[in-house]
């Protein structure tokens, strides 16, 4: 609920401090004093668009500051804090600046902060009742709203497992509409996948395949230069066989070595090292000169097998290029075998059991048939509901002095079922026996429209409270929802407003209230009474003014004045007659002040 409001320079409120009750405030005051400015400074808390034009004239920036109490376990006090803001226990303090020229600037919990983060978390503690909301409860989406907002917490979930199966619906007939459209192109993918597998296949490519092809490419190619260079080293290192002495080579060499080392090997250590390194040479030497020769038995330098594996290649380079289209990056063997497990395994999926589209259309049937019992069950319900709302309303209109108008729920069930429901709410109004039913748009005047909602939210509190289902709620001072009713009283009088204000007290059981009225008999109701007070600044004394009353007067003001005891009872008095001096508007003033105090004690 809001505590306090605090404002600076905003229109004609130069500076003002606004306690508010947790029960039923009313603000009056006279017709331009300045009333419009304390909801506004409200609007301009709960995020609404700030124009420079409100600053009062001569300023440089206006100033609206609010303390709410909210629970710290709420949606709104986790969005604050989400936001950064900080909370002093279950305080929350917003304000809002808005500068003569140049944007506003929004803090909450000492944070500042985007405007919509204003509007995000008051939308949870405050709903305010003007001309804008009368036309707000015309639109079918706010008049299912109320009539769910009747069932409590059961019907709530109901409500939520329905859109839930709604959506588990919509997405299991987007996923059969799609496999079906995708059939096709599923088709044409299989084709392509198939064919580079056959061809893959056909061609029976072995992991590394090219690379070891182009070795030996190479060593074919250079079959004979290979094969001297091989002979030429095998010979130095162990002569010619074929002629045997006519050169040393590489092996005697050492093999002469060995033999001067021997006998002087035991005489010197370093000697013995040096023959022992001497004789690991000479195998060395052996076992190289072994496999070169190996490598000449092994050179082939046969034109056949060049052809062929030039062809080999050829086919391989072909199939990397082939295989993939031009989306796929293959450059070797290696990447192509690759390619082919994952286009196995594509097609494996594609081909996949062939009763996946009976499996999705039974998944669909299924949602199908859980949302629609789903809907039945909402059905029943909110036809339960609507007889319980249409008494409860027909008897506050009853009160209201709209007598013999009947509130009438219709309940026109839908071709298809839609999001929130198989069926379209409307809440229709015969003014009178005998008339028709007629949309509120076209059945109800403002006045009436201000009256249906009033009632709608009694009965709404009502019910929230008897099945202490209302959000936030915790005592009659505890963490209340604000409501904020903008003349809800235009246009009636006499009674109906006296059994205005008594239905706003009775809210004001469950929420905090703020009513802005003209009418003496609602204000008398409340708890808490604000003044609007419009005044004139003196500036001085004018020498040349004629008449009696020589003083300037300055600018316009206003100020916001809690009234009590007698000065309540003489504002009460100017609401009714324009005379707060009158005796006979005092005594009526007072009257309704006691009555409205014995009703409330007798509830």
């Amino acid at each position: 609920m809001i505590e306090s409001l605090h404002i600076e320079d905003l229109g004609v409120i130069e500076r003002a401090e606004l306690r508010l009750s947790p029960g039923l405030t009313a603000l009056t005051g006279e017709t331009g004093a300045g009333k419009t400015m304390v909801l506004t400074s409200l609007g301009l808390l709960l995020g609404q668009r700030a124009e420079n034009t409100i600053v009062r004239t001569g300023t440089e920036r206006a100033l609206v500051e609010g303390t709410f109490v909210l629970d710290p376990d709420s949606r709104a006090a986790q969005r604050a804090l989400d936001a950064g803001a900080e909370l002093d226990d279950d305080l929350l303090i917003a304000s809002r600046t808005v500068p003569a020229a140049g944007r506003s600037r929004a803090h909450l919990g000492g944070r500042s902060v985007p405007s919509g983060v204003l509007t995000e978390v008051g939308a949870h503690l405050v709903s305010v009742h003007g001309q804008s909301d009368q036309l707000r409860l015309r639109s079918a989406s706010a008049q299912r709203a109320a009539l769910d907002s009747l069932g409590g917490s059961e019907h709530t979930a109901l409500c939520r497992r329905y859109a839930e199966a709604y959506r588990t619906l919509q997405r299991c007939e987007r996923e059969l509409a799609d496999w079906q459209a995708d059939a096709e192109d599923r088709a044409a993918e299989a084709a392509r996948l198939r064919q580079w597998l056959e061809a893959v296949e056909a061609v029976a490519p072995q992991p590394g395949e090219d690379a070891a092809l182009t070795l030996e490419a190479d060593r074919l190619d250079h079959a004979e230069d290979l094969r001297l260079a091989a002979g030429s080293a095998r010979t130095a290192l162990a002569g010619d066989e074929d002629l045997p002495g006519e050169a040393p080579d590489v092996l005697a060499l050492i093999a002469h070595a060995e033999r001067a080392l021997a006998p002087v090997a035991d005489v010197d250590p370093v000697l013995a090292e040096l023959a022992g390194r001497t004789r690991q040479l000479s195998v060395l030497a052996a076992d190289t000169a072994s496999d070169l020769g190996e490598y000449l038995a092994s050179l082939d330098a046969d034109p056949a097998r060049l052809a062929w594996v030039q062809d080999r290649r050829g086919e391989l380079a072909r199939l990397i290029k082939e295989v993939g289209g031009p989306e796929e990056q293959i450059d070797d063997v290696d990447a192509l075998l690759t390619f082919c497990e994952r286009a196995a395994e594509r097609l494996a999926r594609i081909d996949g059991p062939a009763d996946t589209s009976a499996v999705l259309t039974a998944r669909r049937d299924a949602a199908r048939d859980e949302l629609g019992g789903l809907a039945r069950e909402l059905t029943a319900a909110r036809t339960a509901l609507a007889g319980l709302l249409e008494e409860a309303v027909t008897a506050e209109l009853e009160g209201l002095q709209m007598k013999g108008a009947r509130l009438i729920v219709a309940l026109e069930a839908l071709d298809e079922p839609g999001p929130t429901g198989a069926e379209s709410v409307t809440l229709l109004l015969a003014a009178h026996p005998g008339a028709p039913a007629l949309p509120l748009g076209k059945g109800a005047s403002g006045g009436e429209l201000s009256r249906i909602m009033l009632a709608l939210e009694v009965v709404l509190a009502e019910t929230s409270r008897a099945t202490q289902d209302s959000p936030g709620l915790s005592g009659r001072f505890g963490h209340q929802r604000t409501l904020v009713f903008d003349e809800i009283d235009a246009g009636v009088g006499g009674r109906a407003a006296r059994e205005i204000g008594r239905r706003l007290a009775r809210l004001a059981r469950s929420y905090q209230v703020v009513v802005v009225t003209h009418l003496a008999q609602v204000a008398a109701w409340a708890d808490t009474q604000l003044v609007v007070h419009k005044e004139q600044t003196a500036e001085g004394r004018d020498d040349d003014a004629s008449g009696d009353d020589p003083v300037i007067t300055g600018p316009t003001r206003t100020r916001v004045l809690d009234v009590h005891g007698e000065d309540r009872v003489r504002e009460l008095a100017r609401m009714l007659s324009g005379h707060e001096d009158s005796d006979a508007a005092l005594r009526h003033a007072a009257e309704l002040l006691d009555e409205a105090r014995v009703a409330q004690s007798q509830t």
